[in-house]
């Protein structure tokens, strides 16, 4: 059963106009060592209070790649849901959705009533901004209208494309930072709309640019998110971006280590605004992490987790929570959109190389009985680039496990799957995440005052191929994990109880 509107009655709750406030009893426990050295396990219970804003902004998103396949994608399908365009294909006539979304088309478990599980939509759990209220903007190298851009990208039907073009062709993204040493050389003919100057020239640049957007559109917040080019890694150089000063004295200095992507998120921490990084270089850097900590500025990253990723963090999970040991673990994929192009150079695909190979990390080192330690699967990833699949993208994977008695169990899967229309909704979770988390408040224990989570967005793990945490967080790469995580979190937010599946009251 699904129900669309739903309150909580509890004394630990309370509705306000402004705001939900609730307390709620945080069980967990502590690891000690014994005087034998034996192991002992302490069940603690902290309380929390958490404060949520109800007031829902006028929300601006700034796309950082706006012409880009994904880039359009998104912002023709949020159009396409506005409008109430429908398209005829030669499957029939089709309506616009949302689906692939978590905020927008996913449900969580309240209860049951009468024998009958109850669910509401997850988007019902707290006041979430309404995407079709999103204003867009943003970034481009390429300066294509996005109706031109949509059409470059080839991913939408054309019946669809035709009624988009007047609502898209005005829409024409802001010069963007271009610097050929972080990208493929192939990517120098789109360069044509690119922000002159020296590094700290074009952070200046941007930090008006998302001003003057604010203004002009009179938005109570913005959230800027980086769906352009995979960069290639920054080398990590100890008085060059190591520290928040260091960086943005590099930057100053006009220091040629500094990538696109980190001098955005700098931009975006000195103006207060969220920044996402949605692609695998390593956008924060020691010292951009430090600056969005002191400026207490939320970022989150790397790499949207939409398709072949996602499935392995649910694969492996469920392998090696059944006691079975993968041992090799091979992943090929071939596109032929931008991404590809862009990902056929190899200093760019080593970025997406490691951001892909790091998923099952956590997975391992929870079982030592089936790893030694410092054992690891074997685990490959190919990406080539086959310009005639287009945004359609193949993935081909084998996953060979050790079984009982010497035995071997080997997997194979392959994955069709529409790259942009995977990462779109993506997209729009994240940002709707991002300015969500922005209004919740919480206090531990004795705190005298309530505060904001850390800077470093944990909550949006799900997303992601390579989460971002704080340093001494662990990563968690398990999707059902991370889904559970985030949303008995918000969960709590409400004065909810987290979703335990023991249905003691069936028992």
């Amino acid at each position: 059963m699904l129900i669309e509107e739903f309150r909580v009655e509890s004394a630990s709750v309370e509705y306000a106009p402004e705001s939900i406030t609730s307390t709620y009893d945080y069980q967990t426990t502590e690891l000690s060592r014994g005087s034998d050295n034996k192991w002992v396990v302490k069940p603690v219970t902290h309380q929390y209070q958490f404060r949520t804003d109800r007031k829902v902004p006028k929300l601006g998103v700034m796309l950082v790649g706006l012409g880009g396949n994904n880039g359009t994608t998104l912002l023709a399908g949020v159009l396409a849901n506005k409008h109430g365009i429908t398209w005829n294909t030669k499957d029939g006539l089709k309506s616009p959705n949302y689906f692939g979304s978590l905020t927008q088309a996913s449900t969580l478990r309240v209860g049951n009533f009468e024998g009958e599980e109850v669910y509401v939509p997850f988007k019902s759990l707290l006041p979430i901004v309404e995407p079709n209220d999103i204003v867009f903007g943003g970034w481009d190298i390429s300066g294509l209208n996005c109706a031109d851009a949509m059409q470059r990208a080839q991913v939408l039907d054309w019946s669809l494309q035709e009624q988009l073009v007047p609502l898209m062709r005005d829409i024409i993204p802001l010069p963007g930072i271009y610097d050929p040493d972080f990208i493929a050389a192939n990517q120098e003919d789109r360069a044509t709309n690119v922000i002159k100057g020296s590094k700290a020239q074009q952070v200046e640049v941007v930090r008006s640019q998302i001003r003057e957007f604010k203004e002009r559109n009179s938005l109570d917040k913005v959230v800027v998110l980086w769906t352009a080019n995979t960069e290639r890694y920054s080398q990590l150089v100890e008085g060059l971006n190591d520290t928040a000063d260091n960086l943005l004295a590099a930057i100053e200095r006009n220091e040629a280590e500094i990538s696109p992507s980190t001098l955005y998120a700098v931009a975006a921490a000195f103006e207060g605004v969220p920044f996402v990084n949605g692609s695998p270089q390593n956008t924060f850097v020691p010292g951009m992490i430090e600056l969005a900590v002191q400026k207490n500025v939320l970022i989150a990253g790397d790499d949207f987790k939409s398709g072949q990723t996602k499935l392995k963090s649910v694969l492996v999970d469920f392998l090696v929570g059944a006691g079975l040991k993968p041992v090799s673990i091979v992943s090929y994929n071939h596109l032929g959109n931008n991404d590809g192009y862009n990902l056929s150079a190899p200093q760019t695909f080593r970025s997406k190389e490691i951001s892909k190979s790091n998923v099952v990390d956590d997975m391992v080192s929870s079982n030592s009985i089936l790893y030694k330690p410092g054992e690891h699967p074997d685990h490959v990833v190919v990406i080539k680039y086959v310009p005639y699949v287009g945004d359609s993208k193949r993935a081909m994977d084998e996953y060979t496990s050790e079984i009982f008695m010497g035995g071997k169990n080997t997997l194979v899967i392959h994955n069709t799957c529409e790259d942009s229309l995977l990462a779109a909704p993506i997209i729009l979770d994240l940002v709707l995440l991002a300015e969500l988390v922005t209004r919740i408040e919480m206090r531990k224990d004795d705190e005298p005052a309530f505060h904001g989570f850390h800077p470093i967005a944990v909550l949006l793990s799900y997303l992601t191929k390579a989460p971002l945490v704080p340093q001494g967080t662990p990563v968690v790469n398990a999707l059902a994990k991370q889904r559970a995580m985030l949303e008995n979190v918000l969960r709590a937010c409400v004065g909810l109880a987290p979703e335990s599946n023991m249905l003691m009251e069936f028992k």
